[in-house]
C-alpha cells in the first residue's frame, strides 16, 4: 500500500512511496544489527562529534525541513521552525552531556566491602538495534528525542514513522547519513502499521519505544512483552490545567490559549481540561474565550497563522463527533464549535471553548486532539485535585497558584509525570519526560531516558 504525503490545508496529494517489501525491510534489519556491533565500539567523543555534526546541518536545513512538516501535518511554519531548532539544540545537549551521563557509578567503599568484593562499578552499556513508533505531530522532535540519547548510547535505530509524514521520515534518515554516521545507524522503514509486529519480534531488534495513541501502544506493548523486549510507551493525555484564587488570572488566561492550541492543539502534554476556582472562573473564562475567538486560523505556510489545520480528516472528524455529543448533552459553546466558513478546502476546525461539561459526556473522559478546551468550575482545592485525576490518563499537569501549602499538595496528589507550576508544561532534554496510568510507562529525555536504553551491568572483582 503507497504511503503518502497529503497536505491537510488543502486536501491534495503531494507525494507517494511505495512501502518497503520484505526483502527490503529484512535489508535494512541486517544493516541495522551489523551497524550495531560497529558502532557500540565507537568512543563518546566520536558519538559527540557526530551528534554534533547532525545538530549543524539540521541548523541550516531549518527553513527547507520545516516548510516539509508543514506541508505534510499542518503546522504553523513558525512552529516549524521553532521545532526543527529545538531538536538541535537537544542534540548539543547529548553531545555535551554524554560522557557525563554515561560515566560509570562507583558504590560505596563500604557497601564494596560489604559484598566481599575489592572494586565494583556500574556501567552503561547500549541494548543495540531500538525500534521507534513515532507520531505524526511532533515529526522531528518525536523522533530525535528518542534518537539523540539512543544514538549516544551506542545503540542504532530504526524509525517507523507514521505514514502521513514519509518526507520528514525519508529526511531524518538523510540527515544522519549526511552527519556522518555509519551505514546502518541510522535508518527509516516506510512500513505500514501491519509490518511493524514482524520487525519488532525479530531477535535482532533489543527493544521499542513508541509514542502514539493507547491503542497503538497496547498492541506494541503485547508483542514486546511476548518477547520479553524492553518497550518505553508515551501514549495519550488529558491533561488539567488548574488555575486557583491567587494566580494570576491575566497571565494564566494568555498562557491557556497558547498550552491548548499550540501545534493546532493536537499535542499529547497540550492542556485542554481547564479546572478553575469559583473565585476566579468568570474572570478566567471570559479572558480565556476571548482569547480563543482571536486566534488567527488559516494557511499554515502563512507567517501570520496561529492554528492551521488539523492534520487527517479523520482526525478533524473524530473532533467534531466529541464536541457534538458534549453540545447535544448539555455543554455549552463559549466559542467555535464548527468548521470555519470561509475556509472550505482542508481540515481546518475553530478554536473552541465548552462550559458545562459533565462525566456523563465523551470529552470528559477521552482525549480531544485538537483547539477543543474543557471548562470546569470547582469550590476548592479537594475537587480541583479530584477532578483533574479523574481521567484514565496522567501525562502532564499546569496548576496556578501563588500557596506554598497548594503547591505542596498538588505536587503530592496530581497522578501525572510532570507538574508544572505557574507554566505552560514543556519537553527539556534536562528534564525526564514520561506519564502515568494509561498515558505509558518509562521515561525519555535527560539521563533517565538514555539509561532506558542502556544495559545497567554491575561489574564487581573480588580479592
Amino acid at each position: 500500500m503507497p504511503i503518502a504525503t497529503v497536505n491537510p490545508a488543502t486536501g491534495e496529494k503531494v507525494a507517494t512511496y511505495d512501502a518497503l517489501d520484505g526483502p527490503g525491510v529484512e535489508r535494512k534489519l541486517a544493516a541495522a544489527a551489523a551497524a550495531f556491533e560497529r558502532f557500540r565500539l565507537l568512543p563518546l567523543y566520536e558519538r559527540a562529534r557526530l551528534l554534533h555534526s547532525a545538530a549543524d546541518l539540521l541548523d541550516h536545513d531549518r527553513p527547507e525541513i520545516a516548510r516539509v512538516m508543514t506541508v505534510e501535518m499542518g503546522k504553523p511554519v513558525t512552529q516549524a521552525r521553532a521545532e526543527a531548532a529545538k531538536c538541535a539544540k537537544a542534540m548539543r545537549w547529548y553531545a555535551e552531556r554524554g560522557d557525563a551521563l554515561l560515566s560509570d557509578e562507583i558504590p560505596d567503599p563500604a557497601d564494596v566491602e560489604d559484598s566481599g568484593g575489592v572494586t565494583a562499578r556500574v556501567v552503561f552499556r547500549p541494548l543495540g538495534v531500538v525500534l521507534a513508533v513515532m507520531p505524526w505531530n511532533f515529526p522531528l522532535w518525536q523522533v530525535v528525542r528518542f534518537a539523540a540519547p539512543a544514538l549516544m548510547a551506542g545503540n542504532v535505530g530504526l524509525l517507523k514513522h507514521a505514514s502521513n509524514v514519509p518526507q520528514t521520515a525519508l529526511y531524518l534518515e538523510d540527515l544522519f547519513r549526511r552527519a556522518g554516521y555509519p551505514e546502518g545507524c541510522f535508518q527509516t522503514l516506510l512500513i505500514g502499521s501491519g509490518a511493524v509486529e514482524g520487525v519488532l519480534r525479530d531477535p535482532r531488534v533489543a527493544a521499542a519505544t513508541l509514542t502514539g495513541s493507547e491503542p497503538a501502544g497496547r498492541a506494541v506493548a503485547a508483542v514486546a512483552g511476548d518477547e520479553i523486549k524492553k518497550t518505553v510507551l508515551e501514549l495519550g493525555g488529558s491533561d488539567p490545567f488548574v488555575v486557583m484564587p491567587s494566580s494570576d488570572v491575566e497571565r494564566a488566561a494568555r498562557v491557556a490559549v497558547t498550552a491548548r492550541t499550540q501545534n493546532n492543539g493536537q499535542s499529547c502534554i497540550a492542556a485542554k481540561r481547564f479546572i478553575v476556582h469559583e473565585d476566579v472562573y468568570d474572570e478566567f473564562a471570559d479572558r480565556f474565550t476571548q482569547g480563543m475567538r482571536a486566534l488567527r486560523v488559516g494557511d499554515p505556510l502563512d507567517e501570520d497563522t496561529e492554528v492551521g489545520p488539523l492534520a487527517t480528516e479523520r482526525g478533524r472528524t473524530d473532533l467534531e463527533e466529541l464536541v457534538d455529543e458534549a453540545v447535544e448533552s448539555g455543554a455549552t459553546v463559549m466559542c467555535g464549535g464548527r468548521r470555519p466558513a470561509d475556509l472550505p478546502h482542508g481540515w481546518y476546525y475553530e478554536p473552541t471553548v465548552l462550559a458545562d461539561v459533565t462525566e456523563a459526556m465523551r470529552i470528559h473522559h477521552e482525549e480531544a486532539f485538537g483547539p477543543v478546551a474543557t471548562l470546569y468550575r470547582v469550590a476548592d482545592l479537594d475537587e480541583a485535585v479530584a477532578l483533574a485525576n479523574d481521567t484514565p490518563f496522567g501525562l502532564s499537569s499546569n496548576v496556578w497558584t501563588l500557596e506554598e501549602a497548594e503547591i505542596t499538595r498538588f505536587t503530592r496528589d496530581l497522578a501525572a509525570g510532570g507538574v508544572f507550576f505557574n507554566g505552560m508544561t514543556a519537553s527539556h532534554p534536562a528534564f525526564p519526560f514520561g506519564g502515568v496510568k494509561r498515558s505509558g510507562h518509562g521515561r525519555e529525555l535527560s539521563a533517565h531516558g538514555m539509561h532506558e536504553f542502556c544495559n545497567i551491568t554491575t561489574v564487581w572483582q573480588g580479592a
